[in-house]
């Protein structure tokens, strides 16, 4: 099952400085592992914005939300989850 899910980061700015940037470093490992294995398969940065747009694919929304609720800068965010399905005019569907 595919899935598009905008992520919107908000890090308090009183964290500090040491756990902030031990917690993105581990965003960045856990993301970079996901998407060796497929399930992470696109991300784009909203230009100018600390937020994402970032295309999953997963066998259920039960394993979607257990990707998402470990993401390691999960409590700082801000989700939006659409459910994606092909559309007809594809030409990578449909030939």
């Amino acid at each position: 099952m595919l899935f598009a899910v905008t992520m919107h980061v908000n890090i308090p700015e009183d964290l500090p400085p040491v756990v902030r940037a031990e917690t993105i470093a581990r965003e960045k490992a856990y993301s970079q592992d996901l998407q060796r294995k497929g399930v992470w398969r696109h991300i784009w940065r909203h230009a100018g914005q600390y937020s994402n747009l970032s295309i999953f694919d997963v066998e259920s929304n039960d394993a979607l939300h257990e990707v998402l609720w470990n993401l390691p800068l999960f409590r700082f965010m801000t989700l939006e989850v659409v459910p994606l399905s092909a559309h007809p005019s594809d030409i990578a569907v449909t030939g």
